[in-house]
């Protein structure tokens, strides 16, 4: 009787053990619009923030995504070989650039198209050498209005690319860029900028002379859209929407 009660508590345990070992991990790369904050930063806030929150205690979200970050400075700093020496199968990777990339004035980081596209391709071909599952993201929209209120493209060369790239690979796609757009028109030229960094001078003590920021989220500009990823997941239908919290 103690020896099969001494097996059944030794083989309960090497199953926790097991579990506990291949517990997924989201990784989330990108620039700084998916990006954690610091403190002094908000109410800037990053998607990749807000998303963690929607997963149950059997997933690890890591936010990897750093702001002023192209694919190229992505590498070029060792960030991504930080990633993928720990990739593990039944991991997740979303992969989200190009607002760096696109950059053309801002040398330190601007990448061309097709390097750009040879560095997706990588961080797709890598993740799944490690057994790791690649989602690809076209980089989220800024908010552009023309003159009649008509919501604006502001990736129309680095966006078609990463399509490009899901549809030669196969790829776990959501296009992210043309969500977003979708959700701006629906709020509307004016009401959209509820959604993002603007601030008039004294509103918030991080920023004192206040803000006028096209491109990176409030908290609920973040939180909005991590609902459509959410959202996107489920369309999927990835095994890790099985781990989405309803909210």
């Amino acid at each position: 009787m103690k020896s099969s009660l001494l097996c059944a508590l030794f083989f309960s345990s090497l199953m926790s053990f097991f579990v506990k070992q291949t517990k997924p991990t989201v990784y989330l790369i990108g620039d700084s619009t998916m990006a954690s904050k610091a403190v002094t930063a908000y109410p800037e806030t990053g998607w990749g923030m807000p998303f963690a929150y929607f997963f149950d205690s059997s997933v690890e979200v890591q936010n990897h995504a750093m702001n002023g970050r192209s694919t190229r400075t992505f590498i070029t700093e060792g960030r991504w070989q930080t990633v993928a020496d720990h990739l593990k199968a039944g991991d997740y990777v979303f992969i989200q650039f190009g607002h760096n990339d696109e950059s053309k004035d801002k040398t330190d980081r601007y990448t061309s198209p097709e390097d750009y596209k040879k560095n997706i391709t990588r961080f797709v071909n890598e993740t799944r050498t490690k057994g790791a599952t690649p989602v690809l993201l076209t980089p989220v929209g800024r908010r552009k209005f023309d003159a009649q209120g008509n919501v604006q493209a502001s990736h129309p060369e680095y966006s078609p690319l990463v399509v490009e790239v899901a549809g030669t690979l196969n790829v776990p796609f959501i296009d992210l860029d043309k969500r977003s757009q979708a959700l701006y028109q629906q709020v509307g030229a004016e009401n959209s900028k509820l959604l993002f960094l603007q601030l008039k001078p004294g509103e918030h003590p991080n920023y004192p002379e206040g803000r006028d920021d096209n491109t990176h989220f409030n908290e609920l500009g973040a939180r909005l859209i991590a609902q459509i990823v959410l959202e996107e997941i489920r369309n999927l239908k990835l095994d890790l929407a099985l781990h989405i919290v309803k909210k």
